[in-house]
């Protein structure tokens, strides 16, 4: 019990620059399998399909002990951290630009329109490693405690929200959105998108900040109510295919859990921010 509790009182557990690395290990690690199931739809027939793969193993194998080296220190980042975290961060935004190509080129730039960019391979789903890669760099340039580094995170997840409201609408407007619900994520993801979009273009308040815990809370209800709606057919629905086959070519299962997890990185960013603003309003005061 008392190894439990000096596990729990470690002082990385409230250290916003450690929390931003686990989460950014913890994300690079679950596309592992977000990757395999997505290009398994059409058997990897790209060998470029393989690079996200490799990065997302290798760079979860190398952040793995990057985090364990600074847990060892009690703070800071280790020479050895910090370059880890720069090739793994700059080699993920070159995985994201060059893989948003990629997907561009499926279709979308053979037939420009409307069709061809619902149909074609999710545009903006590479741009999840060019953030995680900028969260990475961010994280070993600019101070935890400052104002800079929460509108970082605070900018980085709005941008994740703009992601995710434009991939709700794209996946949903395929089949015409046939069930209600589906306008849901839409909706719920237009509010994050305004709400942290409030705390970057003025000084935030105390009534801004619960907004935003209050719509976050939101999103990741939605997340979680999403998970549940894309893996009830699996049961509900027999279809006489195997499991692997549902998981693949049915609803992408792994989608709505995309709102827990920026729900939990736009949470770090706002306590970030309104720690730093109240500092910053003591400091001016004195």
């Amino acid at each position: 019990m008392s190894d439990r509790l000096s596990l729990l009182d470690h002082p990385l557990l409230t250290d916003r620059t450690f929390l931003l690395e686990a989460f950014v290990l913890s994300n690079i690690a679950f596309l592992i399998a977000d990757i395999y199931v997505a290009h398994s739809l059409n058997d990897f027939a790209h060998w470029g399909e393989y690079v996200p793969l490799y990065y997302a193993a290798a760079g979860t194998v190398a952040l793995a002990v990057s985090v364990v080296l600074q847990w060892g220190r009690s703070g800071g980042f280790p020479n050895a951290s910090w370059w880890t975290g720069e090739i793994v961060g700059w080699a993920g935004v070159a995985v994201g630009v060059i893989g948003l190509g990629w997907h561009l080129e499926a279709w979308f730039f053979e037939a420009t329109t409307l069709k061809s960019l619902v149909y074609s391979a999710p545009f903006v789903a590479p741009l999840a490693f060019a953030g995680l890669g900028l969260l990475l760099i961010m994280n070993r340039r600019i101070g935890s405690s400052t104002v800079d580094w929460a509108q970082w995170v605070v900018f980085m997840a709005w941008g994740g929200w703009v992601g995710n409201f434009a991939l709700s609408l794209i996946d949903h407007a395929q089949n015409a959105f046939f069930y209600a619900t589906e306008w849901i994520p839409v909706g719920s993801s237009a509010l994050a998108v305004g709400a942290l979009a409030m705390l970057l273009v003025q000084r935030p308040n105390d009534r801004d900040i619960q907004f935003s815990y209050l719509v976050l809370g939101l999103n990741a209800a939605v997340g979680v109510l999403g998970f549940i709606l894309h893996i009830a057919p699996i049961w509900t629905e027999p279809s006489g295919a195997s499991l692997w086959d549902q998981i693949v070519f049915g609803a992408p299962v792994f989608a709505p859990l995309l709102f827990v997890d920026l729900a939990v990185l736009s949470v770090l960013g706002v306590w970030s921010l309104h720690a730093a603003v109240e500092s910053t309003a003591v400091a001016e005061a004195a």
